[in-house]
């Protein structure tokens, strides 16, 4: 049996969906799944059940995948609704050795405009 050394899932929720990548180490991706291509539309896209049901149809149809790997790397990024749900539905793999939280932080941001003049 071969087996692929590393596989890293990105997960990223932000306001308006939940969407989870599978690539493997050089990046390429092998499966994807967002709460829209599961059936939800609108506002429920970017619900905990949404991002919970995403994960579930991720995981049955990754299963070969992931049983030939030796460890899994967790990404996270985003801050919406679904993350920390999602985040819990993914701990049911065993391979999981790294969770890493990517989101990105603003370093005091851009410069203000200019005060108005009266």
């Amino acid at each position: 049996m071969y087996f692929t050394e590393t596989l890293i899932i990105y997960l990223r929720a932000t306001y308006n969906n939940t969407a989870i990548t599978l690539t493997n180490f050089q990046g390429d991706v092998k499966h994807w799944e967002t709460a829209g291509s599961c059936g939800f539309k609108g506002a429920r896209k970017s619900t905990p059940f949404a991002a919970q049901t995403m994960v579930n149809v991720f995981s049955t149809k990754t299963v070969e995948l992931r049983t030939k790997c030796r460890q899994i790397h967790l990404y996270i990024s985003g801050i919406g609704p679904g993350r920390l749900t999602a985040l819990r539905a993914l701990q049911k793999f065993d391979k999981i050795t790294v969770i890493r939280d990517i989101t990105p932080v603003v370093h005091n941001g851009c410069r203000p405009p200019k005060k108005r003049r009266t």
